[in-house]
């Protein structure tokens, strides 16, 4: 448990399910107050904040809406500075994903996957540094990246670029603004048991295929994510800055090469 922690405020954007929803489940388990981000599922996202909100820990409250809209970040900033009085931490995780051969992708699906997975970050970041410049706060941002900020990914070029983008935003806002103290990281993860795999996760070949990409073997659960994201949100972490962490299982490591291979 990270006790400095207890009473901060988060927001944390594409939080109803998956990845989110156990980030958001842990920060609250850490006493911290958290707004939940939905772009859909009301019910969804209300579920999880009702179940939280059963706990003898930190609160939540839901703002729905996409978050790469302009007025829509800045909005789910403030939701959370109205709500509970500040914020402390903002954590991006919204993002889509669609395969296609690059060649065959339209415009405006290239916009679209642009737009949820890098432009919303610098939408809701802008907004957070701004709120954190006013008030003199050493705030913390997390933006959840994927191993394919650094691993290309035939037909899936809109969402390598998109999460390749986010690698040097997070590296570019911990420059400029490590010097106000306020902290910008990325987490990196590999193949994460979440709606969005669940097709593989399904399918026994799928699976399998899936698992030797990953040199322990095995596709983790979100909490593992969660975990990494506590601890970038805690004070003992406080001299990291510009940094993407890998939760992968080794996914990074050229795979193909182990054992000596090659």
């Amino acid at each position: 448990m990270f006790t400095d922690l207890q009473g901060k405020v988060a927001a944390v954007t594409g939080s109803s399910r998956g990845i989110g929803a156990a980030i958001v489940t842990r920060l609250v388990e850490e006493g911290m107050n958290v707004v939940i981000n939905y772009h859909s599922d009301k019910e969804e996202a209300q579920a999880l904040a009702d179940k939280l909100n059963g706990l003898k820990s930190g609160k939540t409250t839901i703002f729905g809406g996409d978050i790469s809209d302009e007025n829509t970040a800045h909005d789910f900033v403030t939701a959370a500075i109205d709500h509970f009085g500040k914020l402390d931490l903002l954590i991006n995780n919204a993002g889509i994903e669609t395969q296609n051969p690059t060649h065959r992708i339209s415009l405006d699906d290239w916009r679209r996957i642009i737009d949820v997975n890098l432009t919303s970050f610098f939408l809701t970041g802008r907004s957070a540094l701004n709120y954190f410049l006013e008030n003199d706060i050493k705030g913390n941002i997390i933006n959840v990246s994927s191993v394919h900020e650094i691993i290309p990914w035939p037909t899936f070029a809109s969402y390598s670029a998109s999460k390749g983008g986010v690698r040097m935003l997070t590296q570019s806002l911990a420059l400029e603004y490590a010097a106000k103290g306020i902290r910008v990281n990325a987490i990196g993860p590999g193949a994460i048991n979440t709606p969005m795999n669940q097709d593989k996760m399904s399918d026994e070949t799928l699976r399998v295929e899936l698992e030797t990409l990953i040199p322990m073997k095995y596709v983790a659960e979100p909490e593992v994510v969660a975990n990494v994201a506590a601890w970038l949100a805690s004070d003992q972490s406080a001299y990291i800055t510009g940094q993407t962490i890998f939760v992968d299982g080794g996914m990074t490591l050229y795979p193909s090469f182990q054992g000596g291979k090659g």
